[in-house]
């Protein structure tokens, strides 16, 4: 009952806040005229005193009060007559402030509230958190408060943090839970995650070392072997990451969900997706496609090998480049827009890796199972897909 008298309180205040304007504009109106006749009037005793004090001529005393005697008149004639005017009504726009507004609040709050729930306080909320993902970690945050020694909620706590994009908060979960509950596959992934998350996507050493740790637990982890395969591919050394990703592939089963994500490496690499013609994906091999773009030959493979790291970097850009003009031209190339947008984040060209994605968007809209999967993909990278979804 309390709820609804503050609703109608709450409601009545905010129709007085919008109606006093309307109700009060004529008689404002009136009060300026009013003030400016008084204006008026004293400019013409304050004339008099300057002609009696010497200070202006006659001449110039009767010049100026016919002007000012004019303004008055001018004031005077649109005051009000001896019955005064009345104000004017905003009938339509008071209508919908008193009757139409608070009935179509009512309707929404009825519509999208919960008007048979009952309140409840932070403490009730906290003893029965249900789906709510805010009060489940305000619970968890105030149990390892006064327990920090509890490597179980750490754990918990770990992955909702990562979900709901607190990366420095689920990295220093996982580091307690760790410590206090001892390495598991898991959790070593999971902290390599959040260390590659705050540096963009890449596989920095000490991601890898504890990728590496995982693989002594678990060596047929696929998420740390795909990793490591990518730290091999970030430093520019694609012949090993190509085998890396050939090896996970093969021991991956066939509908196993990360082989379409693998099979993208492998071709990126310079290799033949896992069931695939290699001739199909090798530009250079005899009865090749050559239509399909930013494969590299083996005579680039080799020439890279050869390289240090800048000029192997630029010659990766080049690469690049020439795919996204390749594109440019012929967009329907659904492989093609994977390469570009991984290949624009691997080298830390985010701008243009949104860039390649809303062109790719654009090819294979997002309702389709090619346009969700160029969206699963920004988002493995974190490349932003708001922008390139409008």
């Amino acid at each position: 009952m309390l709820f609804w008298i503050l609703v109608a309180a709450l409601t009545a205040a905010l129709a007085v806040i919008l109606l006093y304007p309307l109700l009060r504009g004529a008689k404002a109106a009136d009060n300026i005229r009013a003030g400016e006749a008084a204006v008026y009037r004293d400019q013409l005793r304050e004339l008099d005193r300057d002609l009696d004090g010497g200070l202006i001529t006659p001449e110039e005393a009767d010049y100026a009060r016919a002007e000012i005697g004019r303004r008055l008149i001018a004031v005077s004639a649109d005051e009000p007559a001896q019955t005064p005017k009345p104000a004017r009504h905003h009938r339509f726009t008071e209508a919908f402030v008193l009757l139409v507004l608070p009935v179509l609040g009512l309707c929404l709050y009825l519509t999208t509230g919960r008007p048979d729930l009952p309140s409840q306080p932070l403490e009730a909320r906290l003893e029965n958190p249900g789906n709510d993902v805010v009060v489940l970690i305000t619970k968890a945050e105030r149990h390892l408060a006064v327990n920090p020694d509890d490597g179980k909620g750490w754990d918990v706590l770990a992955p909702i943090y990562f979900r709901t994009m607190r990366v420095n908060d689920a990295q220093l979960a996982y580091r307690n839970a760790i410590r206090l509950l001892g390495p598991s596959p898991v959790r070593l992934d999971g902290l390599a995650e959040t260390l590659m998350a705050v540096s963009d996507g890449v596989v920095t050493e000490e991601a890898r070392q504890v990728l590496e740790q995982s693989l002594t637990l678990e060596p047929d982890n696929p998420r740390a072997r795909f990793y490591i395969a990518l730290s091999m591919e970030q430093a520019g050394r694609p012949n090993e990451a190509r085998q890396a990703f050939e090896t996970l592939a093969k021991q991956s089963p066939a509908d196993a969900p990360w082989l379409p994500l693998v099979n993208e490496h492998i071709a990126m690499n310079g290799g033949a997706k896992a069931g695939a013609d290699p001739a199909g994906a090798n530009p250079a091999a005899p009865g090749a496609d050559p239509s399909a773009p930013g494969n590299p030959t083996q005579q680039d493979v080799a020439a890279a090998e050869t390289m240090n790291a800048g000029d192997r970097q630029q010659m990766i850009r080049g690469m690049v480049e020439s795919l996204d003009a390749k594109l440019s031209e012929d967009p329907n190339n659904f492989e093609g827009w994977m390469r570009l947008v991984r290949s624009y984040a691997v080298l830390n060209d985010k701008d243009r890796a949104a860039g390649a994605l809303k062109r790719g968007l654009a090819a294979f809209p997002p309702p389709g199972e090619q346009g969700r999967q160029l969206l699963a993909l920004a988002r493995e990278l974190g490349i932003a897909t708001e922008e390139a979804t409008q």
